[in-house]
């Protein structure tokens, strides 16, 4: 397995990512609890005639053609199979693929949480009939109608992976072991100057689903949905943990590098970097603790105005067939989508080490998704702090 992950605070950097008052936004309980309303736009009822090419845009490692490594390549099976000759734009962020989007040139995106929403919501995104899509049927159960690929049971997309963002401590020098986030909140100053931390805006809502369980009486449920109170007792957390921080990481390379000399002991990781750590010879261990943990979960959607739509259908149903889904989910560094990919992978202890199939595991997971004034929580007695106003706190919050 080869990790070309690209860091993901540069998905969640922009200085703007409101959505409309009128479109509102999707969260837990579906969009009759958050007040989205999206253009009413059909999903094909059938398939014609391959148009004989598909432009995508992707995050780097979802559309490998051998070009990169002779040994990755699932761009080519595809061709040859659809004869849909694929284009493929690699995006740096979220925002990026939304403009991209919005162009009208590409005929789907793997989206991440954060752009789903708002491509769905712009109408920029249709509506995905999963009947068309044979191998949706093997997707886990727990990435459908999530609350940021879907509308009122809608799906707007075919899932792709998911992760999640874990606590990793150096067993030799952090001891007891830990179990909540506390040891890099409240008991950071243990070790000072040594614990990490993500280096984006989203990261405020690790402080919100500790301060979930760690102070009941602000009433937060859903951590993407804060108010104002709420939002500033996250960010003055955030703050107060800012002096013990030695370093805040978005390249996964700084953050092995980082644990194997010792500069960090413990933080926020994913999976995939805490083998790569260990592999190096870090002694390092990674967990989801007590209180869950954050996490992100792609979808690959369909343009409204794909100019190859049933090119597109075929890739969505290719990039999700078990093979390839195990390909993709190896060599990026990800639980895979379909449950049958795990019988495929080359590692036969992939999927256990990923919790793909342990959806009692990924239940803990709150995955990234779009603050907005509609809180996602269904609240209508308060607004929620909107996204833009995370930025503008992050840069508070790091001094």
């Amino acid at each position: 397995m080869r990790l070309i992950r690209t860091p993901r605070a540069a998905a969640f950097c922009a200085a703007a990512l409101l959505l409309t008052t009128a479109c509102g936004s999707s969260g837990s309980g579906g969009s009759s609890a958050t007040g989205l309303h999206p253009p009413a736009l059909k999903a094909p009822a059938e398939l014609g005639r391959t148009e004989g090419q598909v432009n995508l845009i992707a995050w780097a490692g979802y559309v490998e053609d051998g070009s990169n490594d002779p040994r990755v390549d699932w761009v080519s099976g595809f061709e040859k199979r659809t004869g849909c000759q694929v284009r493929a734009k690699v995006a740096a962020s979220s925002d990026e693929m939304v403009k991209l989007m919005k162009t009208g040139a590409y005929d789907a995106v793997s989206a991440s949480g954060d752009a789903s929403l708002r491509l769905i919501a712009s109408g920029d995104a249709a509506p995905v009939n999963t009947g068309l899509v044979p191998h949706y049927k093997d997707v886990f159960d727990g990435l459908k109608n999530g609350a940021w690929n879907s509308v009122d049971g809608r799906m707007y997309g075919i899932p792709h992976g998911r992760g999640a963002n874990l606590l990793m401590y150096d067993t030799a020098k952090v001891t007891p072991a830990p179990t909540s986030w506390s040891a890099v909140f409240d008991d950071a100053a243990r070790y000072k100057g040594h614990v990490t931390a993500y280096d984006s805006p989203i990261y405020i809502a690790d402080a919100a689903l500790y301060l979930k369980s760690r102070r009941p009486e602000l009433g937060i449920k859903n951590p993407y949905a804060l108010d104002r109170k709420q939002f500033d007792a996250a960010v003055a957390l955030l703050k107060r943990q800012n002096k013990y921080v030695g370093e805040y990481w978005g390249d996964y390379l700084k953050e092995v590098s980082a644990f194997k000399s010792g500069d960090s002991v413990i933080g926020t990781t994913w999976q995939v970097i805490a083998n790569l750590a260990a592999s190096e010879g870090a002694k390092v261990k990674a967990l989801v603790p007590k209180e869950g943990s954050t996490g992100w979960s792609d979808t690959w959607m369909v343009s409204s105005k794909a100019k190859h739509p049933n090119c597109a259908y075929k890739w969505l149903d290719w990039i999700v067939s078990p093979k390839v889904n195990a390909q993709v989910a190896e060599y990026f560094g990800e639980a895979p989508a379909n449950s049958r990919a795990c019988a495929e992978t080359t590692d036969k202890n992939f999927c256990a080490v990923y919790h793909a199939a342990d959806e009692d595991y990924w239940k803990k997971i709150a995955f990234w998704n779009t603050p907005i004034e509609q809180c996602l929580d269904g609240r209508r007695d308060v607004t929620c702090v909107p996204y833009a106003e995370w930025v503008r706190a992050w840069t508070e919050i790091k001094g």
